[in-house]
């Protein structure tokens, strides 16, 4: 029986992680309050072409905070073979 629930428990935990890693999507920019350095949010505001989201980055630490980028990237859909 531990090995049972030892496996479970690590099942969930792998779940967590993954489910964490995932980046997210928001609506508008100003909806971005604490972007931390280096984290990415997609940004679906229409502003980017068909097929393609925007990604706000923080970029650099300055004096004022963390100033961001921006660029447009490939909506990533589900996987089709």
């Amino acid at each position: 029986m531990p090995l049972r629930h030892a496996t479970f428990l690590s099942l969930l935990i792998v779940i967590a992680l993954a489910s964490t890693a995932r980046a997210a999507t928001i609506g508008r920019e100003q909806d971005i309050v604490d972007l931390k350095l280096g984290q990415r949010v997609l940004v679906d505001d229409g502003t980017c072409p068909a097929g393609q989201v925007k990604e706000v980055r923080g970029a650099k630490m300055t004096d004022q905070g963390i100033s961001r980028t921006s660029s447009c990237v490939p909506r990533q859909g589900p996987k089709t073979k």
